[in-house]
């Protein structure tokens, strides 16, 4: 298999997480959530109208409504935008101070917060690190990871603390895109940033629906690295010829 790109999925690809149950991603979220109204404090934001149950509750269910638009359009909604939208609800309900100084960069920082405990969670599989050292080996072989994320600054930090974020040519999120795999045109944009042209010359490497029929519509090629865990809203992958494997390293195999 002749290749001169591979874009690798981020969760459960390169890295796992631990439980992964609604409940423990639930339960980082919240303490997220709760940290972040310490920046909002340090801003003179947060003035103490609205209780932290509130607070919580209010952005639940914002998240909850965009997560149900995203999973219909392939519309990415990025943290920093909902952390925008509640606070605006919020003043002009006078439940917190005026907010007109927050800048773009205070947004992020608030998502950064947020997905804080959850990147804690995030792990590299055994084999990442060894299996990216020998792909770099290959000089005519790109690399990119392309995530389904609604925190690009999250991914991008979860790849440095692991020394991982030097082995890609690209790193691209639907949080930065704007769009959401399986959407061709998230790929295409990878692609692009990787400097390679040709689609059926890149490889997608994923653990779902999403990664390896959305790189199939986006004519590449594509391997399918099955997940030990089993999770709501499976869809059957309709990609002929597909490749399984289950482990990153076996992805060795498939390059000659």
């Amino acid at each position: 298999m002749s290749i001169k790109g591979i874009i690798f999925d981020y969760g459960f690809t390169l890295f796992h997480f631990d439980n992964p149950s609604v409940e423990r991603y639930y339960e980082c979220f919240k303490k997220g959530l709760l940290k972040s109204i310490e920046l909002l404090k340090e801003k003179q934001v947060w003035n103490g109208k609205i209780s932290d149950e509130s607070f919580l509750q209010k952005f639940s269910k914002k998240r909850e409504q965009y997560w149900r638009e995203g999973r219909k359009t392939k519309t990415e909604f990025p943290t920093s935008l909902i952390y925008r939208e509640v606070l605006e609800s919020l003043q002009e309900e006078n439940f917190v101070n005026k907010i007109d100084h927050l800048d773009a960069d205070t947004y992020e920082k608030l998502a950064e917060i947020y997905h804080s405990f959850e990147q804690e969670e995030w792990k590299p599989f055994p084999k990442t690190k060894e299996t990216l050292e020998k792909l770099s080996k290959y000089e005519d072989i790109k690399l990119a990871v392309l995530s389904n994320h609604p925190s690009h600054k999250m991914v991008e930090n979860s790849l440095k603390e692991y020394g991982l974020f030097t082995y890609f040519d690209a790193v691209v999120t639907s949080a930065e895109f704007g769009k959401r795999k399986p959407d061709p045109g998230i790929f295409h944009y990878t692609l692009e940033k990787m400097g390679l042209t040709e689609n059926n010359e890149c490889m997608v490497c994923g653990d779902e629906y999403a990664d390896v029929v959305g790189g199939d519509r986006a004519g590449m090629q594509t391997i399918l690295c099955e997940r030990k865990y089993k999770f709501p809203f499976e869809r059957e992958l309709d990609v002929p010829d597909l490749i399984r494997i289950d482990n990153i390293s076996e992805i060795l195999e498939h390059l000659d």
